[in-house]
């Protein structure tokens, strides 16, 4: 019997990548997603579980696995309304490390950003680092935040801006070297590769940036 996994955000950019790996990966015989409406996914693999997410402890019941991934995010055009926002990017993760640790799963891992810091004047740095706090209150013994950098990756939402934003960037990348090369774009896919990584191997290390990031996807894995 192969382990269960927890996806938190499986529609989103990231999670998009994590779900097919995933079930592409024979370590897992069962993936749960919890979001507000179904994927157009089919695989034997995957239940859903739809309903209001930002109350997550009704899914208390359901909410049992080996390991949880958080990919969940929302960005200030999607989200304008700061109250709604932090009820995403903060309330999602705290309240999904809080079940994790009452129904004794021993690893969580959740995306943050670089530059997360509860101490911030920036309201986006800000409320990633009280959801790292709140994550790491929780204790629970195999737990690691990512910080990756600006997200590559193809969406399929569409974002002219990001993508001119993204092309500028890209061409700056032979530039950025030694202390700049966490600054280096990440692909999604290979986000999802380092959280597929650390789920198995546990390393010690468990705030990783974003060259960290890049480094473990290249790692040797069981996804192709």
């Amino acid at each position: 019997m192969g382990k269960t996994a927890i996806i938190l955000g499986a529609s989103g950019l990231t999670g998009q990548y994590l779900l097919k790996q995933l079930i592409s990966d024979e370590r897992y015989s069962t993936i749960k997603l919890f979001s507000r409406k179904k994927t157009e996914i089919t695989s034997s693999k995957v239940i859903e579980k739809t309903g209001d997410i930002l109350a997550l402890e009704n899914f208390k019941e359901a909410f049992t696995a080996d390991e949880v991934f958080v990919c969940i995010g929302t960005t200030a055009k999607k989200t304008p309304d700061k109250t709604q926002y932090k009820n995403i990017d903060f309330g999602i993760p705290a309240a999904a490390a809080k079940l994790a640790k009452e129904n004794k799963i021993s690893t969580f891992l959740v995306v943050s950003a670089m530059g997360a810091n509860a101490k911030s004047s920036v309201f986006y740095n800000r409320t990633k680092g009280e959801m790292e706090q709140a994550v790491l209150s929780e204790n629970i013994e195999n737990t690691y935040i990512l910080r990756p950098s600006i997200i590559g990756g193809n969406r399929n939402e569409n974002r002219p801006m990001e993508k001119i934003g993204l092309a500028i960037f890209k061409l700056l990348q032979p530039l950025m070297v030694g202390k700049l090369k966490k600054y280096q774009i990440i692909e999604a896919k290979n986000i999802a590769k380092a959280m597929i990584y650390l789920a198995n191997e546990k390393p010690e290390i468990h705030i990783i940036e974003s060259d960290k990031i890049h480094e473990l996807a290249l790692l040797p894995t069981k996804i192709k």
